[in-house]
């Protein structure tokens, strides 16, 4: 018989690099296969994997964000998130790459016990159905 899946243990640290990340709109299109870290489970980064549906104005930012739609619903299938917010699973790239090295290099260590689930409490979604992380976060978005 399986265990059920670990519930996510909230602990609160500031995201040490996404959003001082240099990344453009262009960098993704519709269709990539992107992640969206939001903590560390079994000594590995966690998140949620979405789609790229399309462009669109990323209000809590100001800026050039994308459509975003997660596969398995939930209560939310569709969100707007910024570029900076997303790492590719559909390939390869360099930057997303050391993105995610510096990103393990900074938390992995902090957190060693292989079978927590830990939520890094790093975003949050708008009325707007806008995916931000705490750091863009407006008093009133």
């Amino acid at each position: 018989m399986s265990q059920p899946p670990p519930i996510p243990v909230f602990a609160p640290m500031p995201d040490p690099l996404t959003p001082d990340r240099d990344i453009t709109h262009q960098h993704f299109q519709t269709g990539d296969t992107v992640v969206v870290r939001k903590g560390v489970a079994g000594g590995e980064l966690w998140g949620d994997a979405m789609r790229v549906v399309a462009p669109s104005w990323h209000t809590p930012t100001d800026e050039d964000g994308w459509r975003l739609r997660d596969a398995t619903g939930g209560a939310q299938s569709y969100i707007t998130a910024h570029p900076r917010y997303l790492v590719h699973l559909s390939r390869r790239c360099p930057d997303c790459l050391i993105h995610l090295r510096a990103m393990e290099d900074a938390l992995l260590s902090k957190y060693t016990d292989d079978n927590a689930l830990i939520d890094c409490g790093w975003y949050t979604t708008t009325a707007l159905g806008q995916l931000v992380n705490v750091a863009d976060a407006r008093s009133g978005s």
